[in-house]
């Protein structure tokens, strides 16, 4: 069976699109993501123009928050960037990929999943970071831009990321917020609340206004996790390859 390409008109030219990225089946998971997110009472829609973002306020007990920090202690080492995006200082913390064979881990990927309505096997594995003082993650995008040399890498693994879920698993007494400069929101990290946002548009294509940055730590530690939702069935093909 051949590949279907899809396309978007752009004045008078046509601009074929990576199915890997596709805006249809983005669009479709932003949709029933939304149903789901609008549906659970204890889930709050944060009222922004130009993206869809929520939090879930007490979403992790502090026992599940502390296993986490322990996890992230233990195994935590610099962080990186993607290969030809390298940038000195962009991104300063400690991060690691906490195992989904790990029992706890797997239990509370899965109540995240949940949540959003997304099959767990479409996500990354769940990433642990740690911000000290003075460390921070220059604004970026979580999606994936197609014009870098990594998506090669990416498209078959998953392909292009719709929602990302972050839960702050401890309080900074200084800095460290989650901030997104072209909505004019920060915010702050607040022991277990999970935040929620879509990459995407509402027609599926890559939402540039999500740039967010986690600020500069200016007193403390900042832990935190982050799942990334696939297009696609990214355990099966991450395994695969």
């Amino acid at each position: 069976m051949g590949t279907v390409t899809s396309s978007v008109t752009t004045g008078t030219r046509k601009r074929k699109l990576d199915p890997a990225a596709n805006p249809a089946k983005l669009k479709k998971i932003g949709q029933i993501t939304t149903r789901k997110l609008n549906a659970n009472p204890y889930v709050q829609h944060v009222d922004v123009e130009g993206a869809q973002v929520y939090v879930y306020q007490n979403f992790l007990p502090a026992a599940d928050c502390q296993l986490l920090i322990d996890r992230i202690d233990a195994e935590a080492v610099p962080s990186t960037l993607y290969e030809g995006t390298e940038t000195k200082n962009f991104r300063t913390s400690y991060s690691c990929h906490l195992s989904s064979y790990d029992a706890d881990v797997s239990r509370i990927e899965n109540r995240m999943a949940e949540v959003l309505g997304i099959d767990n096997h479409f996500s990354e594995t769940m990433q642990g970071q740690r911000y000290q003082m003075g460390q921070e993650f220059k604004p970026h995008h979580d999606f994936f831009h197609v014009g870098e040399g990594y998506w090669q890498q990416e498209r078959s693994k998953g392909g292009q990321r719709s929602w990302t879920a972050m839960i702050f698993l401890n309080e900074v007494p200084e800095g460290g917020q989650t901030e997104f400069p072209q909505l004019g929101i920060g915010v702050e990290p607040k022991q277990g609340m999970m935040l929620i946002w879509n990459n995407m548009r509402p027609d599926g294509l890559p939402n540039m206004k999500t740039l967010h940055a986690g600020t500069p730590v200016k007193l403390g530690t900042k832990y935190v996790i982050t799942k990334w939702f696939r297009q696609n069935n990214w355990l099966k093909l991450a395994m695969a390859d």
